[in-house]
């Protein structure tokens, strides 16, 4: 791991376990050199990516102050509950169940979930909170085969923890699309925001051995949401046709 990367990551995890808490000042670049024995540039550098994940501000003439972030950094490549992020980030988050019903898949349903019509599913529509506001609507469909049975408290909780702690499924990978939609007259009520526009997930989930047991449609707040993922460079190998130089 790089040094600046190493500086980063452990910065970060002291501002999450409040040894610099909301409000207080990280240490002076020439002390975090002196600690962490690495040069003014690499210091700089992850000092950079804790303001581009929202965790300091740095101000000419006033130092870096730890700020309270209100973002939620959603790893693409991941699958982690709503439940898991917010923890590992210690942000104060609550979810709020707005309907449970059971139905039949329709065709256009079934067009864009993978599932096919006809199917019986849990239709959970949830309203997720950060620090107190409304930040995302969740519409999940999980199939009435595979979770025959769901209860309010564990869908204000955690259903992933569900799933896997009590019906003892192992949930493996995802399939995801990232568009921006239209906001809806009913999604501005829930998330209470004049917005036009909606950050829109779709997720395909599938177990371990291979059954897709869930479809959801995630609509997040366009100012409480970075999504981040981290990209390795595969140099691909050109093909050589006859004629080319």
């Amino acid at each position: 791991m790089r040094k600046y990367q190493e500086i980063f990551n452990d910065l970060k995890e002291k501002i999450t376990q409040h040894v610099y808490p909301v409000n207080s000042h990280l240490p002076t670049e020439e002390r975090l050199q002196e600690e962490y024995q690495a040069s003014r540039a690499t210091v700089r550098k992850s000092l950079q990516m804790l303001t581009e994940q929202g965790f300091i501000r740095r101000k000419q003439g006033h130092g870096t102050i730890v700020i309270q972030s209100e973002q939620l950094n959603f790893p693409l490549s991941g699958l982690n509950s709503y439940r898991e992020v917010s923890t590992s980030m210690n942000l104060n988050v609550h979810t709020k169940m707005l309907s449970l019903e059971r139905i039949k898949v329709t065709p256009s349903l079934a067009k864009r979930s993978g599932f096919r019509t006809g199917q019986e599913v849990w239709k959970i529509i949830r309203l997720r909170y950060l620090e107190g506001k409304p930040a995302i609507v969740d519409t999940d469909y999980f199939r009435t085969d595979l979770v025959l049975d769901i209860k309010q408290e564990a869908i204000e909780d955690s259903i992933y923890a569900y799933v896997e702690d009590e019906l003892g499924l192992t949930i493996s990978y995802a399939r995801k699309e990232i568009t921006v939609e239209h906001t809806s007259l009913q999604e501005k009520v829930w998330l209470e925001t004049r917005d036009e526009s909606l950050i829109l997930i779709k997720s395909e989930v599938f177990l371990e051995d291979g059954p897709q047991f869930q479809y959801t449609e995630s609509r997040h707040k366009l100012d409480k949401f970075k999504f981040i993922d981290y990209a390795r460079r595969k140099k691909l190998k050109r093909e050589t046709y006859e004629g080319d130089d």
